[in-house]
């Protein structure tokens, strides 16, 4: 085993994920959040763990390394984590089509093409008028983000002696040294996982970089009456524009175009529809996507309006009532990459730009990352 130290700056998804890949190694770890607990991006998301939305390759083995990790790591920690899958539902033919399409492209995963019958066995709240089938994949998991970025700080501290300090804001690295206020400390590697905080460490580094900000609006329901249950995470056509993988069906551009006529505001505003459903049965709906480097703390009721609106088209639950609404804001290359890894100077990497993609993608990049260095 190793006998190294090492400090992350950040207690999000990556900087966790980075921590687990060190702290399995031997690493003596030290987690270091300006927050009291993680209150970021992290935890303002479906909980979506989403191979299905990778391209085949890097990207994809990634996400599937993260679902295993994902996996192992929920067993371990305690983590509610449920292998729900994902059902895309098509009710126009050429959202069928598409669909039909990825089924043949991708055939090394386990895809199945459902008829109408099929889809309803497999979720009751699928709405039935015009539905022509849809694509399920076995593939993804859920989680409950807010639990589980919780609890792994506890599962890291407990398990590998990871220690975190929490409500320390980290204003400079000074290799080997990082200084929050009159404090500091050292170690052997310094990470920086700061997510859409391009502005207090290394800022013209991160100002030459393809990143912006995203800010997405999202919407929670209360439990679903008498345990009601609605299967895989679900989605529509919107979907179909918005994933990375999708773009090799042959066919995405005329559906692209209809869409495009069809629903311009949607477009306008980023806005694709889906939900997940957690332990509690409370249920997950979102969101939008809107792009720039400041953005308005408000949310624009509008926009929560047309999700609610398009969900209806393809999903119906036993119980309506809106909980909580938020909005969140992650960095986003504009390069089409998956993520960024930077070393700004010997001994410190940062780790940024994962994008919507956090939750699938960081468990499994960090640990390809450690295995690519010995």
């Amino acid at each position: 085993m190793l006998n190294k130290s090492a400090i992350i700056i950040g207690a999000g998804i990556a900087g966790l994920s980075i921590a687990r890949a060190l702290a399995v190694r031997g690493y003596k770890v030290r987690v270091i959040d300006r927050e009291q607990k993680a209150v970021g991006a992290s935890v303002r998301n479906f909980g979506m763990v989403w191979p299905i939305g990778q391209p085949a390759g890097d990207a994809y083995e990634t996400a599937m390394l993260s679902r295993h990790l994902w996996k192992e790591l929920a067993d371990d920690a305690g983590i509610w984590c449920e292998e729900a899958g994902s059902l895309h539902l098509a009710y126009e033919k050429d959202e069928w089509k598409v669909l039909g399409e990825l089924k043949e492209i991708y055939k090394n995963r386990d895809y199945h093409l459902l008829d109408t019958e099929e889809v309803l066995k497999r979720s009751p709240a699928v709405v039935p008028d015009r539905l022509i089938g849809g694509l399920y994949s076995k593939e993804e998991l859920i989680v409950d983000p807010r639990q589980a970025i919780a609890r792994i700080p506890l599962w890291l501290a407990e398990k590998f002696g990871v220690e975190f300090l929490w409500g320390k804001a980290i204003t400079a690295i000074n290799y080997p040294s990082v200084v929050a206020g009159t404090e500091s400390w050292q170690a052997d590697e310094i990470y920086l996982c700061s997510g859409a905080d391009f502005e207090t460490l290394y800022p013209a580094l991160y100002a030459q970089q393809p990143l912006t900000k995203c800010k997405l609006q999202m919407m929670r329901m209360e439990p679903q009456r008498n345990n009601w249950r609605i299967g895989p995470a679900l989605c529509a056509g919107l979907s179909l524009l918005h994933y990375t993988a999708f773009q090799a069906a042959p066919s995405i551009n005329i559906l692209k175009k209809r869409i495009q006529a069809q629903y311009p505001d949607y477009i306008k505003w980023g806005i694709h529809v889906m939900v997940s459903q957690n332990q509690n049965g409370e249920l997950t709906i979102g969101d939008s996507h809107e792009y720039g480097l400041t953005h308005e703390p408000f949310d624009k009721a509008f926009i929560n309006d047309m999700i609610l609106d398009y969900l209806q088209q393809f999903a119906r639950f036993n119980n309506n009532l809106i909980t909580e609404t938020w909005n969140g804001i992650y960095p986003k290359l504009t390069n089409g990459q998956t993520h960024l890894v930077l070393e700004p100077e010997q001994g410190v990497t940062i780790i940024n730009g994962l994008g919507g993609a956090g939750m699938t993608m960081s468990l499994g990049l960090c640990e390809r990352w450690m295995q690519g260095r010995s």
